[in-house]
């Protein structure tokens, strides 16, 4: 085969964002502006207060909650004595987080909660940020389940992703007297969660929310941060989550599913729709380069192979002040521009990063990461999937082989010469990791989901390693893999 090397008004800012209004608990209905320089700091722990010195509280409007008409069991009546809460209120600054043991970590592999799927990871949300999911309806009894292993699963997973943007979506159906963990486990897990955690959480979607919801929040308010409080949305209906996460990537609980379509048909105004879209009735603009396959963009740019997105962004991160942006591909952007972007480019208009957005390099990162995640097929297809997954099982030679194989011999043509191009511009990335501290272990965590993901499963926790093992060894190794 082949290989020959191809030649190479903005949107309005939400009012939150900017003072304009007193909600800092935004809803879902609006557009989210996630700025990568949002911090938590330590001080915020205490209780805000007014020029008096009376105490604010942080509310939620009961309306924010959509009132499920199936009973999940997870409040009795006396909410009060179920939580223990007389004798655990005075005892709130003797609770220590989880102590861990770092050495057993890197031993234990969790496989006796790993094994119920609690946790899952996805690959990007549509703002390039890894998201991690976590699902109550699959929480066992509390009599098989020690909730303290659960934090240090928990943990150990986010350990792995804290360092960079990242949101997580839990599915609240499901929880229920049997499996609930008590109030003093959760307020543990909120303070093991420190600043590392939720410094780069820059969302946390809570998916049908209940009255169970309403009364952890009211018990939460003094510990709770405005700041942390911002990234919370309350999500009603899986459609809309559909807006901010790849629905297509997540194997949603069957139970989810049911309790979705059973609010959906409880409500007025979204009668007769279903809880998620069918985006392939919809047809694609002809001159649209998000959502569509790499064959329908060449048909409609002359033959040319290298999208024109791809080459727009490659060319405007390639200067030295941009390759040398700390954090580049590990940051988000804004989701408002991120998205006045999208529909630049599929209604035709062109881009110049330069001219329109000067400096903003994390702008053009995440529209790159974007466009690999929104393919209609993985760049490295998949028909490779199932081989791509055993990677870690072979021996240093057999890796080495395997690669090449994949990539010269069983990816179409015009994916092989996009996938050199990719590996070619982030070379210069890794040569500056002294600045942006981007190694070839960096870029793999969040490139690889972006480049391989399967047809029919969602993106697991067991597929994340080889995966990202692949992505590093191709570009650790991109000279000796690649045809000049």
């Amino acid at each position: 085969m082949n290989r020959d090397s191809p030649s190479k008004p903005r949107s309005a800012i939400p009012a939150y964002l900017t003072g304009d209004t007193e909600d800092p608990y935004p809803s879902l209905s609006d557009i989210h502006d996630y700025e990568p320089n949002l911090e938590f700091d330590d001080t915020e722990l205490q209780q805000p207060v007014d020029d008096e010195g009376e105490s604010i509280g942080i509310g939620i409007e009961s309306d924010e909650f959509l009132e499920t008409p199936v009973s999940d069991g997870t409040i009795e009546e006396n909410f009060e004595e179920a939580f223990g809460l007389p004798s655990l209120i005075p005892e709130y600054p003797s609770l220590i987080p989880v102590e861990r043991d770092a050495s057993k970590d890197l031993v234990d592999d969790f496989i006796d909660v790993a094994q119920h799927r609690i946790v899952d990871v996805v690959g990007d949300d549509t703002y390039g940020r890894k998201v991690i999911v976590v699902s109550a309806c699959r929480l066992p009894s509390n009599k098989v389940l020690d909730h303290n292993r659960l934090l240090s699963y928990l943990m150990h997973t986010l350990d792995n992703y804290v360092e960079t943007d990242y949101t997580v979506v839990y599915f609240h159906h499901g929880l229920n007297s049997q499996n609930k963990p008590s109030f003093r486990w959760l307020l543990q897990a909120y303070r093991a969660f420190d600043r590392k955690y939720k410094k780069n959480l820059k969302a946390l979607y809570l998916v049908h929310p209940t009255n169970f919801i309403r009364v952890i929040w009211q018990l939460f308010k003094p510990f709770i941060s405005i700041k942390f409080g911002r990234k919370m949305m309350y999500v009603n209906y899986l459609s809309e989550l559909g807006n901010h996460i790849h629905l297509n990537q997540v194997n949603i609980p069957p139970p989810v599913l049911t309790h979705d379509a059973q609010l959906m048909s409880k409500s007025a105004n979204k009668a007769g729709q279903g809880s998620q879209v069918d985006s392939s009735s919809v047809q694609p603009l002809p001159t649209q380069q998000f959502g569509v396959t790499l064959q329908f963009i060449k048909e409609r740019n002359n033959g040319q192979v290298i999208p024109p997105i791809v080459s727009r962004c490659v060319e405007f991160l390639s200067q030295p002040d941009a390759l040398e942006t700390e954090g580049l591909f590990r940051r988000s952007a804004s989701v408002a521009l991120v998205r006045d972007v999208q529909s630049r480019i599929n209604r035709g208009e062109s881009i110049d990063f330069q001219r329109d957005f000067p400096g903003d390099y994390h702008l053009a990162a995440v529209t790159l990461k974007t466009f690999l995640r929104e393919l209609k097929e993985p760049l490295m297809t998949f028909d490779l999937f199932d081989e791509i997954i055993n990677f870690q099982r072979l021996n240093k030679e057999e890796r080495a082989q395997m690669v090449k194989t994949l990539i010269l011999e069983r990816l179409p043509e015009d994916n092989y010469i996009l996938l050199k191009f990719l590996a070619q511009f982030l070379a210069k990335v890794q040569d500056r990791s002294d600045l942006n501290k981007m190694t070839s272990f960096n870029l793999a965590v969040v490139f690889g989901p972006n480049l391989v993901w399967s047809q029919n499963q969602q993106m697991s926790l067991s597929a994340i390693g080889p995966i990202n093992a692949l992505t590093e060894h191709i570009l650790s190794h991109y000279l000796e893999i690649f045809i000049l």
